[in-house]
């Protein structure tokens, strides 16, 4: 898999456009949802390929990550005479990124595709490491493919247009990759409160080394055979957690149910890894802090534990967790007991004192 270029850009317009003329296409296509229309187009409107490509809008939320807008995409460059040699600039959040990307891999066996993130979690995950796919059959990103963009363009302004909620969603995986990484970033992640005046010089300061730490991993293992299964910390239960809240009818964003499942599988890394109680009960503090619990009682038990039986993760039917021994030091492949798994739940409950 080829690797991607990845910009941390401070002057949007001019990286756009010394981006654009150092590649060779002959039809160019932007898609946004309605959202990044109405709010982000306007950052490089002026540009003046950006004037002449054809926008494609799609509805905003996970809900358009399916199979009809990828035809809705896949008719329009049709219609509009797209050919391998086009390019297809994806500006949005991380459903963008994953349904663009994956229009891009599959109309005429691929084009390139360019992504620029305007959300937080886009920035640091969805956007980055060539990950694209739809919703299908009720199930998150059932369908896709790896095909990493020619590039990445992150800019943080985008990100002052993010709600409180989106802000820490994204910032649940730059903790997740401090903690599978090294205890400078680790340090420097507890560093930030989302609360207080926001110092989007400093975030895109964290954003920069999060991306690193996301582009090593990927590079190392592009197609998640191995090292990359880092990258799945605190997800397995989140996904169980995220999964609940959907079907209770109160959804959660993705980062928050990471939040939540990063706590229980800190538990679990303690448990099984050693991983030390004094750095776990550090991250509880700064999750409750700052993350809204996810309400949830031992009548949940079953479903939580029946959701992560089917997790894409698993390997002959055994729940795969991805768990810590320290920070920076992660134990890939590791099985546990549904007892201890249902301890795990215990332990974040009684964390937010439910």
């Amino acid at each position: 898999m080829a690797k991607q270029k990845v910009v941390i850009s401070t002057h949007l317009k001019a990286d756009i456009e010394e981006l654009l003329s150092s590649l060779t296409y002959d039809k160019l296509f932007i898609l946004t949802d309605t959202n990044t229309r109405e709010k982000c187009l306007l950052a490089i409107q002026e540009i003046p390929e950006i004037q002449k490509a054809r926008v494609i809008t799609v509805g905003a939320g996970d809900i358009h990550k399916e199979l009809e807008s990828l035809s809705y995409i896949w008719n329009i460059l049709s219609h509009e005479g797209a050919s391998r040699n086009s390019l297809l600039i994806n500006l949005g959040g991380g459903m963008i990124t994953d349904l663009g990307g994956f229009a891009g891999a599959t109309f005429k066996r691929g084009i390139k595709t360019i992504n620029i993130p305007t959300t937080l979690m886009a920035s640091v995950d969805a956007a980055v490491g060539g990950k694209t796919g739809i919703n299908f059959n009720g199930l998150k990103n059932e369908i896709g493919a790896f095909y990493p963009p020619v590039c990445v363009c992150i800019d943080c302004e985008f990100l002052r247009t993010l709600d409180r909620e989106n802000l820490l969603s994204g910032y649940a995986e730059m903790i997740k990759h401090a903690l599978i990484s090294s205890m400078e970033i680790y340090t420097s992640i507890l560093l930030f409160d989302p609360d207080g005046k926001i110092d989007y010089t400093f975030l895109n300061k964290l954003v920069a080394q999060s991306v690193v730490v996301k582009e090593r991993i990927v590079e190392e293992d592009p197609k998640e055979r191995g090292i990359r299964k880092a990258l799945n910390f605190g997800h397995t239960i989140g996904h169980a957690y995220e999964s609940l809240s959907f079907k209770k009818g109160n959804p959660i964003l993705h980062g928050h149910a990471v939040a939540a499942g990063m706590i229980s599988e800190l538990y679990l890394s303690y448990k099984t890894c050693g991983f030390p109680m004094e750095r776990l009960r550090q991250v509880v503090h700064y999750i409750k802090e700052y993350y809204t619990p996810i309400l949830f009682d031992c009548k949940d038990y079953d479903t939580l534990y029946e959701y992560m039986t089917h997790d894409k993760k698993n390997e002959g039917g055994i729940i795969n967790f991805t768990l810590l021994s320290q920070v920076g030091e992660v134990q890939i492949n590791q099985s546990v007991t549904r007892k201890l798994i249902l301890e795990s739940l215990d332990f974040y409950r009684e964390s937010f004192g439910m």
